[in-house]
């Protein structure tokens, strides 16, 4: 396939901003794919969906006793708004929230290890807790080094109840536990508010098979702080190589390249995506997801969301090829998810940073850890890849969802057990 990884780290400087969910700047970056799109002479569909959100809290955090002191927090959107006066309550360091630390943390306020993610705010309710802090950052950051980003109770969790919390630096939370603070007054208030994101959605008919369908996905959204080049404007101009290949030479099978937006926020514009194309995905053979490429130091992976013949496929193709991939039969916390979910094997190709070497979701993820050529070794074999399963007189891929997998998936979107059935 004819793809240049100059052109694609061009394209990553020009959408190397941040472009956090449902924001303007989201909005920005995806006109300036559609532009690129357009160049090619092909038309593509942008399809809007709304997401939840909520303006900037205001938040207050105050410790009470044995000392007094405030810190500068900021609140989760869509939290539970606390009294104006707010929350005093006793407060107890859950560690990492297992249940031996929730046993004595009913009516108080806790402080968690790290953000308080789906599985941890389930734990927190069900403890009966009065609130809680997360922390993030690291004890070497300078304060002006620290980016306090706004966290969010994600769609969903609510189901398991309504909780007031806020974020707090790293520094902060170890002084507070340091210095023994046992009581603490914990204030939120803000307003929930729905916001515009967009898919792009480009279709290339296949000359051979066009009822057989190769999917594609990358999101080129970002968070907080995050110009999010390595996460993941990388596997965003990957997927637009891809576009400007198949535009050169029609693919045998139907392709369908979808730039999401708001996976950053819980995976909103894949999810967004097969609600609106269920029907379609019985055609899909395959789901490519490239998330996070383009580190100079670092390793190539590729988790195969599938039955086990399709990883040992993977396995074997990267090894006749040459490729140091390593292979591995998994899911990936990303766009893949609402495909598998919907029986569509999976494959997610990455190339991570190795620690120290590349950042995600902060302030370092920019373009000077990355370079042309560390991006095109995802690159080239995703495109030979790609090209190899769009071309293959039969589709090698075997269908359906393993139970090992199903149970997987399942875990991560925290189903019910009637939505399982």
């Amino acid at each position: 396939m004819s793809v240049q990884s100059q052109r694609a780290f061009d394209l990553l400087g020009k959408i190397g901003f941040v472009r956090t969910s449902g924001s303007e700047e989201e909005k920005r970056a995806s006109e300036i794919l559609v532009e690129e799109i357009r160049a090619m002479g092909l038309e593509p569909e942008v399809e809007t969906f709304m997401v939840e959100d909520a303006n900037e809290p205001r938040a207050v955090l105050k410790v009470l006793e044995p000392y007094e002191k405030e810190y500068t927090v900021t609140g989760y959107k869509c939290g539970l708004n606390t009294p104006k006066e707010g929350l005093t309550a006793e407060l107890l360091y859950v560690e990492s929230a297992l249940e031996a630390n929730l046993a004595d943390a009913k009516g108080k306020i806790v402080l968690v290890n790290g953000v308080v993610n789906r599985k941890n705010y389930k734990k927190l309710t069900k403890a009966g807790v009065a609130g809680f802090i997360s922390m993030g950052g690291t004890l070497r950051d300078r304060i002006e080094e620290t980016d306090l980003d706004t966290k969010k109770v994600r769609k969903g969790m609510e189901k398991y109840g309504m909780l007031s919390g806020v974020h707090v630096r790293m520094a902060d939370a170890f002084e507070m536990i340091v210095q023994g603070a046992r009581k603490v007054n914990l204030v939120l208030e803000g307003e929930r508010e729905m916001k515009t994101s967009r898919n792009i959605c480009l279709t290339i008919p296949g000359s051979r098979y066009p009822e057989e369908i190769i999917s594609f996905g990358a999101h080129y959204d970002s968070v907080p702080f995050s110009t999010g080049v390595y996460d993941n404007g990388a596997g965003s101009v990957i997927l637009m190589e891809l576009a400007h290949a198949f535009a050169e030479k029609a693919p045998l099978r139907t392709v369908k390249l979808n730039w999401f937006g708001s996976e950053e926020v819980g995976l909103e514009g894949s999810k967004a995506y097969v609600a609106a194309h269920k029907e379609e995905l019985k055609k899909h053979k395959l789901m490519i997801n490239v998330d996070v490429a383009g580190p100079v130091i670092g390793i190539e992976r590729t988790m195969v969301t599938a039955q086990e013949s399709v990883k040992h496929f993977v396995d074997y193709w990267m090894k006749i090829k040459g490729y140091p991939v390593e292979v591995k039969q998994d899911i990936y916390s990303s766009d893949s998810i609402p495909f598998a979910d919907n029986g569509v094997p999976a494959i997610n190709f990455c190339r991570f940073g190795i620690p120290g070497s590349a950042f995600i979701h902060g302030r370092y993820d920019i373009m000077k850890y990355l370079s042309a050529d560390a991006l095109n070794k995802t690159l080239t074999y995703v495109a030979e890849f790609s090209r190899e399963m769009t071309d293959a007189i039969v589709c090698p891929i075997e269908g359906g969802m393993p139970d090992n997998m199903v149970k997987k998936v399942d875990e991560y979107l925290d189903k019910t057990v009637e939505e399982q059935k």
